[in-house]
């Protein structure tokens, strides 16, 4: 009996193939190019949360039943991913019958759980199908382009209403908050820099265009921790770059391309910071501390008062309970895990962190096709996790995004390492020369 085509066998093909193929196979590769399609058009609309629930939620939310309904499959890999995040939640479910009043807490939470969801489908269907990987990352580009490009344009009052795409006189695309705006286009901006430190040199202008437009919407956030988290993502990028490389040649570009690429950095910021108003508000915004952390009741002062409470409530306090006490949220990851899920959920969140840098890390500088995509991702989501402890990044989206591609590397190299085993146990036995007669009957009892 033939063995059917696996949608990953069928795009692989030429389209003169694909013409001679039996209808099952044109089937598979048409339901291939519309689940793919449907996945490119998500990661396009996570660039545009002006509201909650934003289109993304909606549009996932559907996609995700769908995908479930038709074959998700879920690999042995993954159930970590999808356990901890569950936990997490039920942690707030906990916490939120300590409220008096629910007011917007179950919709808060659904969206908790929907992003869950959302890590554990992204994880799910890169592990299945890795080329998902590049489409998932182009996307993502085109989606950070274009709302850097709102940014920069609200920014710079381009056309009448543009403001609507800036908050406190910060470029924040089509985001609510700028903080939130600038973190988004990190992965983007580290994967094009990982293209130009790899790629052939005639490509270089076709990927500084967008590097240099998503640079500038990080910039025009005017957010410190998007700052901080981009310059980071890149000396961990080149770091590991110039360590998993044994050729000297290319090394050398690596650290001519670096040192380059500071200088133009610093001549760029000149540049831009003769402009009327940047330099007031980059010298603002570039001080560690602002008067909103070290006030009476400041997000420093708000940290010991949130852990206090946390020893006094174990199930938490509910979520968004602790801004409406304080007057501001506790902006701050760590807290807010201990206030909004309770310690169930701090322990899960926690768990799930150390879990994903360590299996992340043990595999990041494997020879493997999907590797330049986990270490892009790896690396932008050490920078989340770190400016996590400065602010909420509880519901941003591209940090489920970001759990999803590193735990679906996780979990193809779960299956390579399996297959690799499988494979050395029957060689032996193929290889093995036959047993004669005469051989055969001194080894039957």
């Amino acid at each position: 009996m033939a063995h059917e085509l696996q949608p990953q066998a069928v795009n692989k093909l030429p389209p003169s193939a694909v013409n001679q193929l039996p209808p099952s196979a044109v089937n598979a590769k048409l339901i291939s190019l519309i689940a793919s399609a449907a996945i490119g058009v998500g990661i396009l609309l996570s660039g545009f949360v002006i509201s909650e629930p934003a289109p993304y939620e909606i549009y996932m939310a559907g996609l995700i039943a769908v995908w479930a309904l038709f074959g998700l499959r879920i690999s042995r890999a993954i159930v970590p991913l999808l356990v901890l995040l569950v936990a997490m939640n039920i942690g707030g479910m906990i916490a939120m019958t300590q409220m008096a009043d629910l007011a917007n807490t179950p919709l808060y939470l659904a969206v908790s759980l929907f992003l869950a969801f959302s890590a554990v489908f992204f994880a799910s269907v890169t592990s299945v199908q890795p080329s998902l990987y590049r489409l998932i990352f182009i996307a993502y580009v085109v989606s950070a382009v274009a709302t850097s490009l709102l940014g920069i344009a609200g920014y710079f009052h381009a056309f009448p209403g543009a403001e609507m795409f800036t908050k406190y006189d910060r470029a924040a695309g089509a985001f609510q908050d700028p903080n939130v705006f600038g973190p988004f286009l990190v992965l983007p901006g580290t994967y094009l820099l990982y293209l130009l430190l790899t790629g052939p040199v005639p490509r270089m202008p076709l990927l500084a265009v967008p590097l240099l437009i998503i640079t500038a919407g990080i910039f025009f956030s005017f957010s410190r921790g998007a700052w901080g988290m981009f310059a980071v993502s890149a000396v961990l990028l080149t770091a590991c770059l110039f360590l998993q490389s044994a050729s000297g040649k290319f090394r050398l570009r690596v650290v001519v391309m670096t040192i380059a690429a500071a200088a133009l950095l610093v001549i760029a910021l000149i540049v831009i910071l003769q402009l009327p108003g940047v330099s007031d508000m980059f010298t603002q915004r570039a001080q560690l501390e602002q008067s909103y952390d070290s006030a009476r009741l400041g997000r420093f002062a708000r940290y010991s008062i949130g852990f206090q409470l946390a020893m006094e409530h174990p199930f938490g306090i509910g979520p968004l309970v602790f801004g409406t006490i304080y007057g501001e949220d506790t902006h701050d990851i760590w807290l807010k895990a201990l206030m909004d899920y309770g310690w169930l959920g701090f322990v899960s969140f926690l768990t799930l962190t150390l879990w994903t840098i360590g299996a992340g890390f043990r595999i990041l500088l494997r020879d493997r096709p999907w590797q330049p995509y986990l270490l892009c991702a790896y690396v932008a989501y050490l920078g989340n996790i770190g400016l996590g402890t400065f602010i909420d990044i509880d519901h941003w989206r591209h940090l489920y995004l970001l759990l999803g591609l590193v735990w679906g590397a996780i979990a193809l190299e779960y299956r390579h390492q399996r297959e690799l085993r499988l494979a050395r146990t029957l060689v032996p036995a193929v290889t093995a020369p036959p047993i004669s007669g005469k051989s055969r009957a001194a080894v039957l009892p």
